[in-house]
């Protein structure tokens, strides 16, 4: 599978759409209207052993890498769905992608009472370990801990998949980061199913292109269904938000 390697300058983020903001209006009702995920997260805390402080065990943070590339030419392509979900949890959660640090669009917060990191490389898609190396090293962050969101040719278009560890499967920001964490694999991807090109299309030319109305408004759907799978993968750990992600699809997918 072709990847493309593309350089311009300047950094943009990314406007929500209307229908988005809506998903994620939805989101966050669904995130109120559920108490298990609360209740579990509140349970974990309560019966964690006391620190040297004799206060509650400090939960350790989760980084949240989007992949793409920076610049208002690649703003809106299908390469660039890591970065588009990136920035609906940072609306969702209100943390702010104001800072530059490692090379990459930078903010901190929390989803719940869990401290998370969100990222966005500005390395340009095929040098995004350059990034996400030194972010994990910096910030002492457990591989299990990093979730990378990118692009996937191979998934039908808006379908999502989480998975816990694998190979770069020919993408080459990935590829990158594998190599950045000098060849670990084991951390959990959530892979944007972009389709396969039309035709004869070169694949490279494919990830460049836009969305046209309708494929707009289901990624905006995948969106919010991304987030509240982060929120799970946070808050009640990866089998119940892979269960959440693949199960579903995997039977809407053999219908």
């Amino acid at each position: 599978m072709l990847r493309v390697s593309v350089a311009t300058s300047g950094v943009t983020r990314l406007p929500l759409t209307s229908p988005l903001r809506s998903c994620l209006g939805l989101s966050r009702g669904i995130r109120e209207r559920m108490p298990s995920v609360a209740a579990a997260s509140s349970i974990a805390t309560s019966s964690a052993p006391p620190d040297v402080d004799g206060g509650a065990q400090r939960k350790l943070p989760w980084l949240i890498v989007g992949l793409g590339n920076p610049g208002k030419l690649y703003q809106g392509t299908r390469h660039n769905v890591g970065f588009e979900m990136i920035d609906a949890i940072a609306e969702a959660e209100g943390i702010p992608l104001s800072k530059m640090q490692f090379k990459a669009l930078f903010g901190k917060g929390q989803i719940g009472d869990v401290p998370i990191m969100l990222a966005k490389p500005q390395t340009f898609m095929n040098a995004s370990g350059e990034s996400v190396g030194p972010l994990v090293s910096y910030y002492k962050i457990p591989l299990n801990q990093v979730l990378v969101i990118y692009d996937d040719l191979d998934l039908p278009f808006a379908k999502l998949r989480l998975l816990p560890k694998g190979g770069h499967g020919g993408h080459n920001g990935m590829r990158s980061i594998i190599k950045h964490l000098k060849e670990n694999r084991e951390f959990p991807r959530l892979r944007i199913g972009i389709g396969q090109p039309p035709g004869k299309m070169d694949s490279a030319n494919f990830v460049l292109r836009q969305f046209n109305r309708q494929e707009r408004e289901e990624l905006d759907f995948a969106f919010q269904r991304g987030l509240d799978a982060a929120r799970l993968l946070v808050l009640e750990g990866f089998n119940k938000s892979a269960t959440f992600v693949n199960t579903a699809q995997s039977q809407m997918l053999n219908k």
